[in-house]
């Protein structure tokens, strides 16, 4: 079953029922085949080669030891049977089984399961990365996957969409809180709560966190169905971390460094990823896919490796006091040099994986990117803004408004944890990119809880090409609290306000599937009508063309909205 020429046709147009997932709504049932006590948390692949694949899998038992077989076919039947072993796992890496099958073929097909104690996983359906000729690749991207905040309805959209190869997971994949955080007071609602009750520190406790996101039925689904291509951002360790703590950790909670490194072991433990040589290259995680002629993936580590310390807001006061206090903090504060978001060893890989792109003529040249990339400021409350929030006259502006609105006033970026908070690295990145003969990058974007159609543009008015952004599959958009006419209203505010913005939508959780071909690619904005309740629908919330211009820049035409 090659994937280069076991393909779907390409469609003509961008229909709606042609390209949505074929779901309606959603019993939630586990995976089909085997049986699910001693593979409790279900199978998973991913970080795919051309000639082999990472098979995960956990075997849930009570001894300090396990060993079993895994196999690997050609049909879910196991009737042709291309690769088989044994393994053996152990308490010291919490029973999880991590298995690279190699030797296999290009752009392939394989379906594969585990076998222990008599027992026999779920069935889950991987692929290798293809050489040569490539009409057609599907990805889902998807973000931000609070496991209290609601049911995981996009993982079984993903898992259900037949348009879908590859699923690009851009970070958030568990989040560290416990009940009294982010999250809990609707974990408690849900009945969702996080395990362990607290928020998590140690070795154990990660574990403990990853083994209940693997739990999630709607979760296995989609492992089962696609490999993942995965990527931390924060809260797999803790809230906005940077290379020497995180804002999330306080004195009192032990060392930063110990910290991380548990939630890193654990994370290697739990994830359908390639082992590194030694642990202390755990940090060290970026990867560059080469899928055919077809597209180039580079995914960015910008959290543990790089990063300098994040500017707050609330350690410059000074700055909201004047248009003149303002233009200084963004030059001399958060624009200084030297505020570094890449590893050097990074940018050498990113600088010899797009050069490889280049010279090997693919159109697409993707960027798996945790943050938003592109300039945001701060939405103007304006009188739309003010009308959908619908307070009586007498009645002043929410607290919350207060500094939000100062900060839009002034034109000042609406976070400093992305890019926006580091626009010397993000020069600095455009420059490397612009040097290697790149200004058509395709950023892939998670992080902020909110769809994003942008554009990109260096210093000097050069454009370098388009971000694609996913909204939460869980975790809820920064304004709904304002309640959902203000929340619109905020939106097309940020469009308004910022001219590399062309359109965004923070109410909706769901995923992006893009499809590229040779000369043009399909981006869908795909919503889910519900996370409250297993019983949702799918609906294409907005449909993008997107072309190369032939002369090193990408183009956007809308289908529908």
């Amino acid at each position: 079953m090659s994937l280069k020429i076991k393909r779907r046709e390409a469609v003509a147009g961008l229909s709606a029922s042609a390209l949505l997932p074929l779901v309606g709504c959603s019993s939630v049932q586990k995976p089909d085949g085997g049986d699910e006590r001693r593979f409790a948390h279900g199978v998973a692949s991913g970080d795919p080669a051309h000639d082999s694949v990472v098979l995960w899998t956990r075997v849930s038992v009570s001894d300090d030891e396990a060993r079993g077989e895994w196999e690997l076919a050609e049909d879910d039947g196991f009737s042709v049977v291309v690769r088989r072993g044994s393994f053996i796992t152990h308490r010291e890496r919490d029973l999880t089984v991590k298995v690279v099958a190699d030797g296999l073929r290009p752009g392939t097909r394989y379906f594969y399961r585990f076998i222990s104690g008599g027992q026999t996983s779920p069935v889950g359906r991987t692929l290798t990365l293809p050489v040569g000729e490539l009409a057609q690749l599907g990805l889902a991207l998807a973000s931000c996957s609070n496991y209290p905040f609601g049911y995981f309805n996009a993982y079984e959209s993903i898992a259900l969409d037949p348009e879908v190869d590859v699923v690009v997971h851009l970070g958030d994949y568990i989040y560290e809180y416990g009940p009294d955080g982010y999250g809990g007071k609707r974990g408690a609602e849900l009945d969702r709560e996080h395990q362990p009750p607290s928020e998590i520190y140690s070795l154990q406790d990660y574990r403990t966190r990853h083994a209940q996101y693997k739990s999630d039925a709607q979760s296995q689904k989609m492992h089962a169905a696609h490999p993942l291509i995965a990527i931390w951002d924060d809260h797999e360790s803790t809230n906005n971390p940077w290379m020497h703590g995180a804002e999330n950790h306080q004195d009192d909670e032990g060392d930063w460094h110990a910290r991380r490194a548990a939630s890193l072991q654990a994370y290697y433990e739990w994830m359908p990823v390639r082992d590194p040589q030694l642990p202390a290259q755990r940090k060290q995680y970026w990867r560059h896919f080469q899928f055919g002629n077809l597209a180039s993936l580079v995914t960015l580590e910008t959290r543990h490796t790089g990063r300098s310390e994040q500017v707050e807001y609330g350690d410059h006061p000074e700055a909201l006091e004047s248009a003149d206090n303002a233009r200084a903090f963004m030059q001399q504060v958060v624009g200084a040099p030297n505020r570094n978001m890449l590893a050097p060893e990074m940018e050498a890989f990113l600088d010899g994986a797009l050069r490889e792109s280049v010279a090997a003529g693919r159109p697409w040249r993707m960027i798996g990117n945790q943050i938003p990339m592109a300039r945001t400021q701060t939405p103007r409350i304006d009188e739309e803004v003010l009308a959908a929030l619908d307070l009586p006259a007498s009645e002043p502006l929410p607290d919350s408004f207060t500094a939000f609105r100062k900060r839009g006033d002034l034109g000042l970026p609406l976070y400093l944890d992305p890019w926006d908070g580091y626009p010397w690295a993000r020069e600095k990145f455009y420059r490397l990119c612009r040097q290697a003969q790149v200004s058509d990058l395709l950023v892939l974007t998670g992080d902020s809880h909110s769809f994003w159609q942008n554009q990109l543009f260096a210093d000097d008015g050069t454009a370098m090409g388009v971000e694609i952004g996913t909204t939460g599959v869980t975790s809820p958009g920064d304004f709904v609290d304002f309640g959902p006419k203000a929340a619109e209203a905020l939106d097309r505010s940020l469009v308004r306000s910022n001219r590399e913005i062309l359109w965004t939508e923070g109410r909706t959780h769901g995923y992006v599937r893009i499809v590229l071909r040779p000369e043009w690619a399909s981006v869908t904005y795909i919503g889910v009508s519900s996370i409250d309740s297993t019983q949702y629908k799918p609906k294409a919330l907005r449909q993008l063309r997107l072309r190369p211009d032939g002369e090193g820049s990408l183009r956007y035409s809308t289908v529908s909205t």
